[in-house]
């Protein structure tokens, strides 16, 4: 850049200005930014180098005349041009008044409010304005045209009624209360005049402000307001008929956790902690489980302070409760909840409260009807009745849960025989024995169930009823000819009863059935029987009949354990060695099984066979040997080899070595001929 004074600059005089021509264009050695000279600006001039107009001094009043015309002139274009801006109306106004001018900045103000008598603004200032230079009626004049027009800006009443308690005007201040209160405004209104009254410590007439408040503000905080107002002033009876009143008018709404926690914070605090365990235990009662969880705390310090040992408990057994309900809340069909919340409210013994919880949980029935969902759920039911009867001592009541329980179970999908057992155990306890006989009529006719047959069975055995327990029996059979238990028992019944001929033909209807579940047990059962009865040749044939359905080494053991008990040697012997024949002979039958016949017969040489005897059974003995066998995979290719352990019994190893010598002559001969 260029200098000044450098002859390559050319200025020339025209028309007063100077034509500055530069003749050299290039950039000059020292270059400097804009922000630079800014920078260098403000450091020489320093910080507060900001534009100051000058300082206009007045020297007579033609010249403040002439100001003041020309800023009203300035004003009033503003205000043509913006007639709704409230803004250009106060400054106007406001200057008025700087410059002395009331009326006028009046009439501004006024000419604002005919604009838009809406604005909040220009209203608080034309007060103020008037307030400021102590013109109290016209201030009082503004602040009523203010609230006549705009009643329900509490601004205008907050600063109308101020104004009137600084001036010392006590009447009047009241008097725009009043005013004020006939509009029912916000709670906030009415705590102002509540505390203008206590200013002026005239409490009565602040307690009839408070019972004023409560026809339109008939909430909560109002009563605690209410309340903790009568107790401030020492009127502790009065605070407790607020608390009450509250209680008593609210209803629910006043169930909330605040409202018991003054309430009883105000009991303790005048010593009556009875009626602040109360409180405590009826807010636990009525307020929302999720809401009352710093009325727990409180209750629980209460009681660690004041109470025994007995309501610490309560306080524990109420924490308990509590989150009982919280998770019976997530998941009404968890049933160990109900059953721990059961148990909790019977260790504390209110039967209207467990009633209250049994009754809860049994009408959370499962959604399915599916047994498996049922199978905890029942129980709920039992444990109702058993209460109701044992503890309670209420029969009655006991009946008819036992009525509602068999009502609830889908019996034509799946039943529960525990259920008609303990209803029919339960009539028995009563003396009503046709009830229970009835029950458990009505059960095996609706759903058939072993478990039932047998405990009714079990019922008139009890009883000595022996013609019923035949007709169940039979009913029994009818519905499970196949159950070889059922059979043997009717039997052993008959033959308690000496009836060996009616027993002996149930034993023959049993075994003449076409399928049974366990025929072995039915077999054995008959001839113990017979043994029993001392029927050697029924035995006998009984036996030779079993043969003919089954070979198998049990009973042939069986059959020769028999014949020893009759010490009859020779037969016993005699049917060791048929078996033994057997097989021997016959190569579907298992190793195991001969083996098993062995031993079993080498025990009886011992017993009651001579030396020679115990000698030729023992050579019958089998080796055990180990033996490897190929494993077949499912797609029938080779798989693995596995090994297992055999028995080659003396006789199969002669024909062992017999084959094997066979076998080296034809080799032999093999070997010769092509020599």
């Amino acid at each position: 850049m260029a200098e000044d004074g450098d002859p390559q600059i050319m200025g020339k005089a025209i028309g007063g200005r100077v034509r500055t021509k530069v003749k050299n264009k290039s950039a000059a050695e020292r270059q400097i930014t804009a922000e630079q000279m800014l920078r260098e600006s403000m450091e020489r001039g320093g910080h507060d180098a900001a534009f100051r107009p000058p300082k206009r001094v007045i020297t007579d009043h033609q010249e403040l005349a002439e100001l003041r015309l020309r800023k009203r002139k300035e004003f009033e274009d503003t205000i043509r041009r913006s007639r709704t801006n409230m803004g250009v109306w106060a400054q106007y106004a406001l200057w008025e008044a700087s410059q002395k001018e009331f009326e006028r900045a009046r009439s501004v103000f006024e000419r604002a409010i005919d604009v838009d008598y809406r604005n909040q603004s220009i209203w608080l200032k034309y007060a103020e304005m008037e307030m400021k230079n102590r013109c109290i009626n016209h201030a009082r004049n503004v602040w009523d045209r203010a609230v006549s027009l705009l009643p329900r800006v509490d601004q205008f009443w907050f600063k109308f009624s101020y104004m009137e308690e600084m001036l010392g005007n006590v009447a009047g201040a009241r008097q725009v209360f009043e005013r004020w209160m006939k509009w029912a405004p916000t709670a906030n209104a009415w705590n102002t005049y509540i505390k203008f009254e206590v200013r002026r410590r005239n409490i009565p007439r602040a307690r009839s402000i408070y019972e004023r408040m409560l026809i339109t503000h008939n909430e909560l905080e109002t009563y605690l307001k209410f309340a903790k107002f009568e107790v401030k002033h020492g009127k502790r009876e009065y605070a407790r008929l607020v608390y009450e009143r509250a209680l008593k008018e609210l209803e629910e709404e006043a169930h909330r956790e605040n409202f018991f926690v003054a309430f009883s914070k105000f009991e303790e605090s005048c010593k009556e902690f009875n009626r602040a365990r109360v409180i405590y235990k009826y807010a636990l009662d009525h307020v929302p489980k999720d809401e009352a969880q710093r009325l727990y705390e409180m209750y629980s310090a209460f009681e660690k302070k004041h109470g025994t040992r007995e309501t610490v408990e309560d306080v524990i057994l109420s924490k308990r409760r509590f989150q009982y309900e919280e998770e019976i809340k997530e998941n009404p069909l968890n049933y160990d909840v109900w059953f721990d919340y059961i148990r909790l409210e019977e260790s504390k013994g209110i039967k209207e409260r467990v009633r209250e919880v049994y009754e809860r949980a049994i009408a959370n029935r499962p959604p399915v009807q599916e047994k498996r969902f049922y199978k905890r759920y029942i129980f709920l039911w039992i444990n109702y009745a058993i209460y109701e009867e044992l503890e309670v001592k209420n029969s009655e009541r006991a009946r008819q849960v036992w009525r509602a329980c068999l009502d609830i179970i889908p019996h034509k999908k799946f039943t529960f025989a525990k259920v008609w057992i303990m209803a029919a155990h339960f009539e028995v306890r009563q003396k009503d024995l046709s009830a229970a006989r009835k029950l458990l009529g009505v059960a095996l006719g609706k759903c058939p169930k072993e478990k039932l047959f047998k405990s009714y069975i079990e019922l008139e055995l009890q009883l000595v009823e022996m013609d019923r327990c035949r007709k169940i029996y039979e009913k029994y059979l009818e519905f499970l000819p196949e159950n070889c238990k059922a059979w043997v028992q009717y039997a052993e019944l008959e033959g308690s009863l000496q009836e060996d001929e009616r027993a002996r033909a149930i034993f023959e209807m049993a075994v003449n059935q076409p399928t049974l579940d366990m025929p072995e047990m039915l077999w054995k059962a008959y001839i113990d029987f017979e043994i029993k009865c001392k029927a050697h040749k029924r035995v006998r044939a009984l036996y030779d009949r079993l043969f003919k359905r089954t070979k198998h080494v049990r009973v042939w053991i069986s059959r020769a354990q028999f014949e020893a008990s009759l010490d009859d040697v020779k037969a016993a012997r005699k049917v060791f060695e048929d078996a033994d024949a057997y097989f021997k002979s016959n190569e579907e039958a298992g190793k195991e099984e001969r083996v098993m016949l062995v031993e079993s017969w080498l025990d009886f040489e011992t017993n009651y066979g001579s030396n020679k005897s115990v000698k030729i059974v023992r050579d019958k003995l089998p080796r055990r040997v180990k033996n490897k066998r190929l494993v077949k995979g499912e797609d029938g290719s080779d798989a693995y080899w596995e090994e297992y352990y055999d028995y080659i019994f003396p006789d199969e190893d002669k024909k062992q070595n017999t084959f094997k010598l066979l076998e080296m002559a034809r080799a032999w001969k093999k070997q010769k001929s092509t020599d």
